[in-house]
């Protein structure tokens, strides 16, 4: 509905539909060397509604990456479940699950390494097809691929072309093509436009939103970039160390993030700069810890915070929970950039 439109008096009252992608308490640990164990995800949960967008933002190695390979169910979590239109993936048998993927479909980053380039663009968008539906003869497969191309926006002849000889925008633009060649309804899309150039990042956006409205399509966008999850994202969650440390819709946590790590990312990115307030520019947290930072007992944000000495942050764990704004976060004293600043030069 537009800004302008207005629901008539008569019309019947808006049913809410479940989500299409379903998080609970996903956990993924790995074990190094025999016995250190690292948990990548930790009981992590949210929901994505059907035809937006959520975007999950972080530092490298905050578990980004692993979270959207579990949703994919390309590893499994060590606990938790995943539910996809009302199925919980777990529960389902191998054809079952086979069948299903067709329905979820992801994008990498570096789109040169994400093709074999030792296929033609055709072969590529094509192999999807003949994986999944053996029953299409290659004219018709031929066919599907000249219309995917068409749909994001690559010419006819680029289908007997090798990645080699395409830039880097247009590679991208093949692995969009070969995402959607399944009419999925659920895309990950995983640093989708952090290996292109700038130039070139703003063309594949507005292209991704395009083709969301078109068809329908449900995102998982996963960034470090916050100016782009901004554009991208109704709804973002940040994550630090395997954790969701705040979620909200996406003008609420830019207009006002509650947790020290958001003010933190927010204050590092140039190109939120003009929406930082001063106390946020002033905002500086320690180096990040060389040494594996889940075992450490209380917040595992607080021995970067500069409220981290206070008792609680060092002895408990903080729950996701709901702040005055409406959002949620995981911490002991969620507050604004300047009241934060103001309560670090004060004693725990």
């Amino acid at each position: 509905m537009s800004a302008g439109a207005v629901q008539s008096e008569a019309a019947p009252a808006a049913v809410t539909e479940r989500p299409l992608v379903v998080a609970e308490g996903l956990t993924r640990t790995f074990r190094l060397d025999g016995t250190h164990v690292v948990r990548a995800v930790d009981g992590v949960s949210f929901e994505i509604p059907a035809g937006e967008t959520f975007g999950l933002v972080g530092e490298s190695g905050s578990g980004k990456s692993t979270l959207a390979r579990l949703l994919l169910r390309l590893d499994r979590p060590t606990s938790g479940r995943i539910v996809f239109d009302g199925r919980d993936l777990d529960a389902l048998s191998g054809d079952e699950l086979r069948r299903l993927r067709r329905e979820m479909q992801s994008v990498f980053q570096d789109p040169f390494a994400a093709l074999n380039r030792r296929k033609t663009v055709e072969q590529i968008v094509s192999l999807p097809l003949q994986v999944h539906d053996s029953t299409l003869g290659r004219a018709e497969r031929r066919a599907r691929v000249a219309e995917l191309l068409e749909l994001v926006g690559l010419r006819p002849e680029h289908a007997s072309a090798y990645p080699r000889q395409l830039s880097g925008g247009q590679c991208q633009r093949v692995s969009i093509a070969r995402a959607l060649a399944l009419g999925p309804r659920f895309v990950v899309l995983d640093e989708a436009v952090s290996a292109v150039d700038v130039s070139v990042q703003a063309q594949i956006l507005n292209l991704l939103r395009e083709l969301q409205q078109r068809l329908g399509l449900t995102y998982l966008f996963v960034t470090h970039d916050l100016s782009v999850v901004r554009y991208m994202a109704s709804t973002i969650a940040v994550m630090y160390l395997g954790r969701i440390v705040e979620i909200g819709p996406r003008d609420l946590l830019f207009e006002s993030p509650q947790h020290p790590y958001t003010h933190a990312l927010m204050a590092s990115i140039p190109s939120v700069e003009r929406r930082r307030s001063q106390a946020a520019s002033r905002l500086v947290v320690r180096e990040a810890l060389a040494s594996d930072a889940h075992a450490i007992p209380g917040c595992r944000f607080h021995p970067r915070c500069p409220l981290g000495e206070r008792e609680a942050c060092r002895t408990v764990d903080p729950p996701l929970r709901a702040t005055e704004q409406g959002h949620l976060a995981a911490c002991h004293f969620p507050q604004s950039a300047e009241s934060l600043l103001a309560a670090a030069g004060t004693a725990p």
